[in-house]
C-alpha cells in the first residue's frame, strides 16, 4: 500500500479529521458521492469506535496496486484494544455500508482494513497517487485544531531527530580520549564528558580553583585560573600547557578554553577540553636536555682544549728552565771543585766550602727529577709491548751497588707483558725499588710480584683497587711504614715524610710514579703499616680480556 495521510486518533476533532480525509481520498480518486459517502461513513464508525474504547489508535489512509486494472483505496486502523469485542454493532454498521471490511487481532493489536475499489484505476497513475501525498503534505489547515496538530507532528518530528543527534553527539564526545566540560559564566559545570569523570575520579561541579587542585598539578592551578579569568573578560581563546595529577605521576595536558557561541553570536558557556600531550611533552624535554648536554659538552671540550694548551706550556717552560739550570750549575760544581784543590780541609771547612758542594749536589738532583717529570707526557696511544721481566731486572741492575752495600733480599716472581713506555716504566720501577731500599733502617727485603683480577675477584688486599680487569704488580718492603694519616699526600709534588738529614730526596718520586701510570691508564695505591713495612699496588689494564 503507497501511504497517502496518516491520523492519530485522539479525540472528537481526528474524528472529524478521519472523516473528511477519507471523503477527500474518494472524491480525489473519482469514485461517485454515494460511494464516497459510503466510505467515509464507514471509517468514521470505526474511528468513533476506536476514539471511545481503542489506545494508541492510528488510521492511514492508502492506495493499493493490486495489478494495473485493480487498485483500490484503503484504511487501515491500528488499536491495541480489542475494537470489535467492544463495539460489535458499530462493526456490523461499518460492514452494512461499506463491504469490505477486514478484522485481525491477535497479540494485543488489531487490525481494521476497509477497502473501495478504484473506478477508474487507469487514471490512478503512480504520478497522480503522489500528487495526493503533496495534496495532504502541504494542505491548508482544515481547522485551527488541524493547524496546532501538523504543529505538534512537527516539533515531535524535530524533538525525535534533536534526540538522536544529541545522543550520537554524547556518544561520540564519550569515546574520544579528550577530557571535555562545558562550564557557564558563573563556573558551574554544565556538562562533562565521561572520559573526565573516570580520569578525575569525581565528578566536576565548579570549575574554579578549590576544584582544580584536586586533580591538576598545584604549580599549574593559578596558570589555568588566570587563562580562564582573562578568556571570559575579553571573550577569546585560551590555551596552555599543564599537569594532571594521576596516580603517583603528573601526565601533561593541552588545555584549551573557547567560548561557546549561539546562532545569534552572543556565548553563553564556554567549552574547556584538555588533550594528553605527555608523548611529545617528553621528546620536547628530552630533545632539549640533549641541547643543553650538547652545549655543555662544547663547553668542556673547549676548555680541555685550553688546559691542555697551557700544560704544555707549562711542561715546555719548566724542561727548557731545568735544562737551562743544570749547565751554570755543572759550572759552579767544577769551580767549587776546583777552588778547594788547593785548600786545607780546616780551610775548606772554614769557607763551607763542604756545605756549598751538598747543596749544589741536591739542586743538581732537584732540577733532575724536574726534568724527568717534566719528559713525563702522555701519549694518545703505546707503540709496544713492554715485558716488565725486563724492566725489573734491568732497574735491578741499575740499583746493584745499593743492593749489594745494604744486603738486600730482593724476590722477582714473574711479571706480565704491558703496552707501554720502556723508559717511563723504568722509571717507575726505579723509585718504586729504590725507595724500598732506602726507607729501610735493617736489611731490606722486597718482594716484586703479580696477579690479574676481574671485576669479580676479591679485592680485600687493597680497599682502594679499582673495579675492571687489571694485572695487579705489588712491590713490598720490610721497611719503616708509613702514618695512615700520609696516606692522602704522598703523590703529591715535593712532599716530604721526613728530614732531609733523616732521608734524602726532593718528594718528586712518588707523584713522578703516579703520573706515569696515569699515563698508562692505570692507577697507583699503596698500604703500610707503620715500623712494619709498605707495599704499592701498581693496575695497569689487561687488555687480553
Amino acid at each position: 500500500m503507497k501511504e497517502i495521510v496518516k491520523i492519530n486518533l485522539d479525540n472528537e476533532m481526528d474524528l472529524i479529521l478521519a472523516h473528511k480525509r477519507s471523503m477527500k481520498i474518494a472524491e480525489m480518486c473519482g469514485m461517485p458521492i454515494p460511494s464516497q459517502t459510503r466510505f467515509s461513513t464507514a471509517v468514521s464508525e470505526i474511528a468513533r469506535c476506536s476514539i471511545a474504547n481503542g489506545k494508541n489508535s492510528v488510521l492511514v489512509l492508502g492506495i493499493n496496486t493490486i495489478r494495473a486494472s485493480h487498485k483500490e483505496i484503503l484504511a487501515v486502523l491500528t488499536d491495541e484494544i480489542d475494537l470489535r469485542k467492544c463495539n460489535p454493532e458499530a462493526y456490523k454498521y461499518a460492514a452494512k455500508i461499506s463491504g469490505n471490511i477486514e478484522y485481525i487481532y491477535a497479540d494485543n493489536k488489531s487490525v481494521t482494513t476497509l477497502s473501495h475499489r478504484v473506478p477508474s484505476p487507469g487514471l490512478l497513475s503512480d504520478a497522480k497517487i503522489n500528487t495526493l501525498v503533496d495534496y495532504f503534505k502541504y494542505e491548508p489547515p482544515i481547522s485551527a485544531y488541524d493547524e496546532i496538530r501538523k504543529k505538534n507532528i512537527e516539533l515531535v518530528a524535530l524533538s525525535e531527530k534533536l534526540g538522536e543527534s544529541e545522543n550520537r553527539y554524547r556518544t561520540l564526545v564519550d569515546t574520544i580520549p579528550v577530557l571535555i566540560c562545558i562550564v557557564n559564566d558563573r563556573n558551574n559545570v554544565l556538562l562533562a564528558n565521561n572520559a573526565f569523570d573516570i580520569y578525575v575520579k569525581a565528578p566536576l561541579m565548579v570549575f574554579d580553583k578549590k576544584s582544580l587542585t584536586t586533580f591538576i598539578h598545584q604549580d599549574d592551578v593559578d596558570l589555568i585560573i588566570e587563562g580562564w579569568n582573562h578568556t571570559k573578560k575579553n571573550k577569546r581563546d585560551f590555551s596552555a600547557d599543564i599537569r594532571i595529577k594521576k596516580e603517583d605521576n603528573s601526565i601533561w595536558h593541552n588545555v584549551s578554553i573557547m567560548p561557546n557561541k549561539s546562532e545569534d553570536g552572543s556565548i553563553s558557556s564556554w567549552l574547556i577540553y584538555f588533550v594528553n600531550n605527555n608523548a611529545q611533552k617528553m621528546i620536547v624535554e628530552a630533545l632539549k636536555d640533549n641541547s643543553e648536554l650538547r652545549k655543555i659538552q662544547l663547553e668542556l671540550e673547549n676548555a680541555n682544549s685550553k688546559l691542555k694548551f697551557k700544560n704544555k706550556e707549562l711542561e715546555q717552560f719548566a724542561f727548557i728552565t731545568s735544562h737551562d739550570l743544570q749547565e751554570p750549575l755543572r759550572k759552579i760544581m767544577i769551580m767549587i771543585s776546583r777552588a778547594a784543590e788547593h785548600l786545607t780541609e780546616q780551610q775548606k771547612t772554614l769557607y763551607y766550602f763542604d756545605k756549598i758542594t751538598l747543596a749544589a749536589g741536591r739542586l743538581s738532583n732537584l732540577i733532575s727529577d724536574v726534568l724527568n717529570y717534566s719528559r713525563a707526557n702522555n701519549h694518545d696511544k703505546f707503540t709496544a709491548e713492554i715485558d716488565l721481566n725486563d724492566i725489573a731486572a734491568q732497574t735491578l741492575e741499575d740499583l746493584s751497588l745499593i743492593i749489594e752495600e745494604k744486603k738486600a733480599v730482593i724476590n722477582l716472581s714473574s711479571l706480565p707483558a704491558v703496552n707501554g713506555f720502556d723508559t717511563q716504566l723504568r722509571q717507575l720501577f726505579y723509585n718504586l725499588i729504590n725507595n724500598a731500599l732506602k726507607f729501610n733502617s735493617a736489611h731490606p727485603a722486597v718482594n716484586i710480584s703479580s696477579r690479574i683480577i676481574s671485576a669479580q675477584s676479591d679485592r680485600a688486599f687493597d680497599p682502594a683497587a679499582p673495579s675492571g680487569n687489571f694485572h695487579v704488580i705489588s712491590i713490598e718492603d720490610n721497611g719503616i711504614g708509613m702514618d695512615s694519616e700520609y696516606s692522602g699526600r704522598i703523590f703529591d709534588m715535593f712532599q716530604r715524610l721526613h728530614q732531609r738529614d733523616q732521608y734524602s730526596g726532593n718528594g718528586i718520586g712518588l707523584a713522578l710514579c703516579k703520573r706515569i701510570i696515569e699515563n698508562h691508564n692505570g692507577t697507583i695505591n699503596f698500604t703500610s703499616i707503620l715500623g712494619k713495612g709498605t707495599t704499592f699496588w701498581i693496575y695497569l689494564p689487561n687488555l687480553s680480556v
